[in-house]
C-alpha cells in the first residue's frame, strides 16, 4: 500500500470490543480510565480492523502495540494472524487484558515503553516489526521519534495520535505546521497521514481529534555528520521561528557565506528549509564539504 494511500474500510463481522462490552470490562474491574494518562480507549470494531488492514499486516508478520489497554486493537490485529507484542502500562489493566487475549497468539508485557528494553522485548534479533498503536497522546510525538532513532528493528508505523501531532510529523517545508519534530521525524522515515478516526469511537470521548499517520522508514542521509550535528542547527533556527536564518545563526562565524556555499538562502525562515537544506547547511557551518543528496 502507497505511504499516503487512504483506504475507506467497513467490517460487517463479528465485533472485537463493542462500547457496552468495553464498558463492562472496565467497571467489572472497578477500573476508572485516567485522562492523565491518556487512557482514551476505542470502542468500535470497524475503527480497530480499520486500523489492522491499513498497517497491512498478514500472517506470521512481528507487530508490536503500545498502549493495549483491555484489547480492542489487539484483538484486530492478532486476528490477521500476525505475532502480536502488546505493551500496557498500567498494572490495573494488565489482568483484564492478559484474560482477554487468553489463547491468542499475543505476548502482553507489563512495561513503560519510554522505558522499554527494545532489544530484549522484540525478539528474535534480527527480527523486523511494525508497530502499530492508539498511542497515549501525551507520549506519541517523543515515543515515535525515539522508536524511529533507537529501534531499527521497527520498519513502520501505522498509529493513531492526536491530529495536531500527526499534522506536524508529516509536515513538509512551507506548512504552517512543519518545524523540529516534521525535520526529525524526515531523517528516518517517510510519514502521511492517511485517515481521521472521530471522537465518538472513544471511551471516554477525548476532548482532541485523532488522525492515523503512517510511518516507513528509509535510509538516513549521506552525510559526514551524525544527527545531533544536524538537529543542533535546526533547534537553534527553530528557537527563533520568525527570525530569518541570518538573524538566528548569527553565532555561527561566517553564517552568509557559508549558507550561500550551502545552496541557502540567509534571508530565509527555518520553516522553508527541507530536510537536504538542513543537512547541507549543517555540513557547511561544520566546516564540511558537501556530500551530494
Amino acid at each position: 500500500m502507497r505511504l499516503g494511500e487512504h483506504e475507506p474500510f467497513l467490517w460487517t463481522g463479528t465485533v472485537t470490543h463493542s462500547r457496552r462490552q468495553l464498558v463492562e470490562l472496565l467497571d467489572g474491574a472497578g477500573i476508572t480510565l485516567s485522562r492523565a494518562l491518556g487512557q482514551n480507549y476505542v470502542a468500535d470494531p470497524n475503527t480497530v480492523r480499520r486500523i489492522a488492514r491499513l498497517a497491512g499486516l498478514r500472517s506470521g508478520d512481528r507487530v508490536v502495540e503500545i498502549g493495549a489497554g483491555i484489547g480492542s486493537l489487539t484483538l484486530a490485529l492478532a486476528e490477521t494472524g500476525a505475532e502480536v507484542l502488546a505493551v500496557e502500562t498500567d498494572r490495573y489493566v494488565v489482568p483484564v487484558l492478559r484474560k482477554v487475549l487468553e489463547g491468542l497468539p499475543v505476548t502482553v508485557l507489563e512495561a513503560d515503553a519510554l522505558h522499554l528494553s527494545w532489544v530484549q522485548a522484540l525478539q528474535p534479533p534480527g527480527s523486523t516489526w511494525s508497530m502499530v498503536a492508539n498511542l497515549p497522546y501525551n507520549i506519541a510525538t517523543t515515543l515515535i521519534l525515539e522508536v524511529l532513532e533507537k529501534v531499527p528493528a521497527v520498519g513502520s508505523m501505522l498509529v493513531m495520535v492526536q491530529r495536531e501531532v500527526g499534522e506536524r510529523l508529516a509536515a513538509g517545508p512551507g506548512s504552517r505546521t512543519y518545524g523540529i519534530p516534521s525535520v526529525k521525524r524526515a531523517w528516518w522515515a517517510e510519514a502521511a497521514v492517511v485517515g481521521r478516526v472521530p471522537a465518538t469511537v472513544f471511551v471516554p470521548v477525548p476532548r482532541v481529534e485523532s488522525v492515523l499517520l503512517r510511518v516507513v522508514r528509509r535510509p538516513v542521509p549521506v552525510t559526514g555528520l551524525d544527527s545531533r550535528q544536524v538537529f543542533a542547527v535546526l533547534e537553534q533556527a527553530f528557537g527563533q521561528r520568525r527570525k530569518m536564518l541570518r538573524r538566528s545563526l548569527v553565532s555561527h562565524a561566517g553564517f552568509e557565506a557559508r549558507a550561500r556555499a550551502a545552496g541557502v538562502r540567509p534571508e530565509a525562515r527555518p520553516e522553508e528549509l527541507s530536510l537536504a537544506n538542513w543537512v547541507a547547511l549543517a555540513e557547511a557551518l561544520h566546516g564540511r564539504d558537501p556530500v551530494e543528496h
